[in-house]
């Protein structure tokens, strides 16, 4: 036989699957019916441990792995189809979306009273003057005190720092979400520049320390590889350190900050190119009290917590494959006081305007032990 024949055979093998898929779907529709007219709920863990024990043992040695695979995935989208006939047309969580969509405004705001983490030249700060056109900036030490300040009503807005390209992921601020309840309107994509400064007249030889926060002593780290006799020192912001060189007496110090920080501080620039990647960019959220989901919004981040078993998380991702969104991050947390148990974090490419994706977000409300929205905003 050639390769033609087998190939015309997979397509007839196929079309006869997919016969037998659609009539299992609308057997799986018919359950849906009879278990909501029972108050029953859709999984049934022991039925589909007996199914795969079956499958697994007819399907043969060699093929009993590939067989639990394949029903597994029928498994998931049985669920998902069956969970969202019976899903409510109006679940908690939609119609709260579809109240935030009629109630926000149709621009996003120009001004208004920001919490940022840091001082004055914080990337916070250059992320937030890029966002609104007029803001009265707060500062803060912390990250902590940043969702303090919005959840108490004290500031409108936040502005936190979540990723970098090159360092990854800002785990402080990802822990700080799961104590806070907030809203994320929009995200942004800050350029990062870094920049070695010190006292004027200073050069590179007379420098015995570098100060700056520990992400940007990351993206420098070939950088300083080069002058491994230097003292690394941690600071909670690259404009305070800045703000620590130019008030200090000495003149052996320099830090790692913003180009801006030069000019705030009274310092100068000893080398502007000293970053291991010139495309540096740091994501930053911001985020309101209330939930605003502004025209546009095409993007959406949420965080759940999800079974301790086997598959739990590839049946999640198989539910949002099977409506074709792209998760664009996943991330996970240690939950403190559970040993080895994780809150999960994704961003989807999706929009809350379809029927689908609301259907999906009611499902995991309701089925997952712990479940957030956190926002569906637009990405700058």
């Amino acid at each position: 036989m050639e390769l033609t024949d087998y190939r015309n055979q997979i397509d007839k093998i196929d079309d006869e699957i997919l016969d037998l898929f659609l009539k299992r779907m609308d057997v799986a529709a018919k359950i849906a019916e009879l278990k909501k007219s029972q108050s029953m709920t859709v999984t049934h863990k022991s039925r589909e441990r007996e199914i795969l024990n079956r499958i697994t043992e007819n399907a043969g040695e060699s093929m009993e792995d590939y067989a639990k695979v394949l029903f597994s995935t029928l498994f998931d989208l049985s669920r998902s189809y069956q969970s969202k006939l019976n899903s409510s047309k109006n679940g908690e969580l939609s119609s709260r979306i579809k109240e935030a969509l009629a109630n926000t405004p149709q621009m996003f705001p120009k001004k208004g009273i920001v919490a940022c983490q840091g001082i004055e030249g914080a990337y916070s700060q250059l992320a937030c003057d890029k966002l609104f056109g007029s803001a009265s900036i707060m500062y803060f030490k912390t990250f902590d005190g940043v969702f303090n300040a919005v959840q108490s009503g004290l500031c409108n807005y936040g502005i936190l720092p979540i990723e970098n390209c090159i360092h990854g992921t800002v785990n402080e601020v990802y822990d700080l979400m799961q104590n806070y309840r907030f809203s994320i309107i929009k995200s942004i994509k800050l350029k990062i520049n870094h920049a070695l400064m010190g006292k004027r007249g200073v050069d590179i030889s007379q420098i015995t320390e570098i100060f700056s926060h520990e992400q940007a002593i990351g993206q420098c780290s070939e950088f300083l590889k080069k002058h491994p006799n230097i003292k690394l020192t941690v600071c909670e912001n690259t404009a305070v350190a800045a703000k620590l060189v130019s008030e200090s007496d000495r003149n052996d110090i320099a830090s790692i900050s913003s180009p801006d920080c030069a000019s705030y501080y009274g310092l100068e620039i000893i080398n502007d190119k000293i970053a291991d990647d010139g495309s540096n960019f740091t994501r930053f959220i911001c985020i309101s009290k209330d939930l605003r989901i502004y025209p546009g919004a095409n993007k959406i981040s949420l965080m759940m917590t999800i079974n301790h078993t086997p598959g739990a998380l590839y049946s999640v991702i198989a539910k949002l494959a099977a409506l074709g969104l792209n998760l664009t991050k996943l991330e996970s947390r240690p939950i403190v006081g559970k040993d080895f148990e994780f809150l999960f974090y994704f961003d989807l490419d999706a929009s809350v305007y379809s029927k689908d994706v609301l259907s999906i977000l009611d499902e995991f409300n309701e089925t997952s032990e712990k479940f957030v929205f956190l926002g569906s905003y637009t990405e700058g």
